[in-house]
């Protein structure tokens, strides 16, 4: 099994700045890639940012320019720096990692509990 644990989520006014970190830790060979998605009260889960095993990254339209995803330290650790924060970026934010497990002859998809993030206006 893989796990997935999620920090830095909280409540900020317009215009600031929040840092999420994710950890993921189990049964993995290689972690393909890891990812962000959000989900609004009332709406879909979206993509939000995703980082390869290469470094390479891909944003949602609607955060390029604001956020950024990176690996964080050794392991299989990545973060989201979320700067210029709108009302429109409230959602719950779920961690997301496509994985090569020991165990299965195919990539497995986990996600993590999520964090709250509120952006008041």
């Amino acid at each position: 099994q893989v796990q997935l644990v999620e920090s830095g989520g909280g409540l900020v006014q317009g215009g600031s700045s929040l840092r999420l970190s994710c950890t993921a830790s189990g049964s993995i060979l290689r972690v393909i890639t890891m990812g962000w998605f959000r989900q609004p009260p009332g709406k879909q889960r979206d993509l939000v940012a995703t980082i390869d095993s290469n470094g390479r990254t891909n944003y949602a339209d609607s955060v390029k320019g604001r956020f950024t995803i990176s690996r964080d330290g050794v392991g299989d650790s990545i973060a989201l720096q979320m700067n210029g924060l709108k009302p429109d970026d409230t959602a719950v934010y779920y961690c997301n990692a496509v994985v090569r497990a020991p165990y299965s002859p195919s990539d497995l998809t986990y996600w993590g509990r999520g964090t709250q993030v509120t952006v008041s206006s």
